[in-house]
């Protein structure tokens, strides 16, 4: 409020009112500094976090351009990051993309084996938006250091919650994501960094954000930091013991699900679980008429319907999931309140989609080798429901052919496989979509 009263004039201009705008931009740009652990001469304003990132990456691959035009990005980064490899991409440069493991976590090692002589920049999220797993930035940026190449880290949602540790070169954050107000973004440029801002520069922020800075509202984004890192240790206790009784108990009230991400190396706050047999947006509206906020990563969600990059990535479910962001304050009788709904809503969802109560309880067992599930044209989680109804019809040591042209069925598929203890085989070409062969082992 006082920088709407005292802060409304040109930070850029030299009277009286300019003079007092500057004083409280510079105020805030060295508070947010000294959270994040740099000097407040590397640290510029954005008007988003995604603006960040997309400058960050640029004006970095531009100012490596003699050293090369090769990117490293992680298979689960924000879109924000792989829409911006997908531009240097276009442009001619050459994108590596290192896989992760069913945790969602990267392998340092990988970023190693990833680095070329030619490689201009690398980035990694320090923690997952979509499942929570934390990321080991500081081995990653060690190797990238060793072969001195930056590192630009994706910040976002951890920043609130702590500093980024390691040897980074970059790093870009949000101030929606911890609580501040949206439209305001933070990118940092180490010194010694060779950085080229690209497109119209202005003389505002270093030349690396265009155009008339929203005052009031990075004076709330910096005290905003400010604030939720004072109380990050006790609160991540907190909240981290609510997410855990998340991850322990679902499995035990609702069948059929997984629960994805590191269950240790994680953020407070975010658990994420898949569950079989049901549609991500049925489960989503059937919790918002109960009066939960969730969101999802499924495919079913999406106006593609193509599932989720991140849970791709890791190869596990993606069907029927469920996104729980515990927000600062969250009350234990709302976790408990959530665990008593959900059961009921899941079991609503797949009784009318028809789903098996027990995947092959009530099989014919007819005894035929293999059987022929025929899914084209039918949209998740459809083709895994006929394939779990039909599992039972074949003896141990046969298989069932499921043709599906729902790309969810791509990797739904051999998740139900893994959870069910069944053998997948693989998928084939067929006359209007995909074949996957499943072998029944139990």
């Amino acid at each position: 409020m006082a920088s709407l009263d005292e802060g409304w004039a040109d930070p850029a201009r030299l009277y009286r009112e300019g003079r007092r705008a500057r004083m409280l931009l510079d105020a805030a740009r060295e508070a947010a500094a000294e959270v994040v652990g740099c000097r407040a001469d590397e640290l510029v304003f954005t008007s988003s976090g995604t603006s960040a990132v997309h400058s960050g990456v640029a004006g970095a691959l531009a100012g490596r351009r003699r050293a090369g035009h090769h990117l490293i990005v992680s298979a689960v980064e924000h879109s924000s990051v792989l829409h911006a490899a997908e531009v240097h991409r276009a442009g001619g440069g050459s994108v590596t993309e290192v896989a992760v493991d069913r945790t969602g976590a990267v392998n340092p090692s990988a970023y190693a084996g990833a680095l070329r002589p030619d490689t201009a920049l690398a980035c990694l999220q320090s923690a997952n938006h979509e499942v929570g797993t934390v990321q080991p930035v500081a081995e990653v940026a060690g190797a990238c250091r060793a072969a001195g190449v930056p590192l630009l880290v994706d910040a976002a949602q951890s920043l609130g919650w702590g500093p980024v540790e390691g040897d980074w070169s970059l790093l870009t954050a949000s101030a929606h994501k911890w609580g501040g107000p949206s439209g305001v973004g933070l990118l940092v440029v180490r010194k010694g960094v060779r950085f080229a801002p690209q497109g119209p520069r202005d003389e505002r922020e270093s030349g690396r954000a265009a155009g008339f800075e929203n005052l009031p509202a990075i004076v709330a984004a910096a005290a905003s930091l400010r604030a939720v890192r004072a109380e990050a240790a006790e609160e991540a206790v907190r909240l981290g013991e609510l997410t855990e009784r998340i991850r322990a108990r679902v499995p035990g009230l609702v069948p059929d699900v997984e629960v994805v991400g590191d269950p240790e190396r994680r953020l407070p706050g975010i658990v994420t679980f898949s569950c079989l047999y049901v549609d991500g947006e049925t489960v989503l509206h059937e919790l918002d008429r109960s009066g939960f906020s969730v969101s999802s990563g499924s495919s079913c969600t999406s106006s593609t319907l193509t599932p989720s990059h991140v849970l791709r990535a890791m190869g596990v479910l993606s069907e029927g999931n469920v996104r729980v962001s515990l927000p600062a304050g969250t009350r234990e009788e709302d976790v408990e309140r959530f665990l008593t709904v959900l059961p009921g809503v899941v079991a609503g969802v797949r009784e009318k989609l028809g789903a098996p109560v027990s995947a092959g309880d009530d099989a014919a067992r007819r005894g035929e080798d293999t059987v022929v599930v025929d899914a084209l044209g039918r949209r998740c989680p459809i083709p895994v429901i006929e394939l779990a109804k039909v599992i039972g019809d074949v003896p141990l040591g046969g298989t069932v052919r499921v043709l599906a042209d729902d790309e969810a069925a791509r990797l739904d598929i051999p998740a139900w496989c893994e959870m069910r203890d069944q053998q997948y085989l693989g998928e084939e070409p067929a006359a209007g979509g995909t074949a996957y062969s499943v072998r029944r082992l139990t």
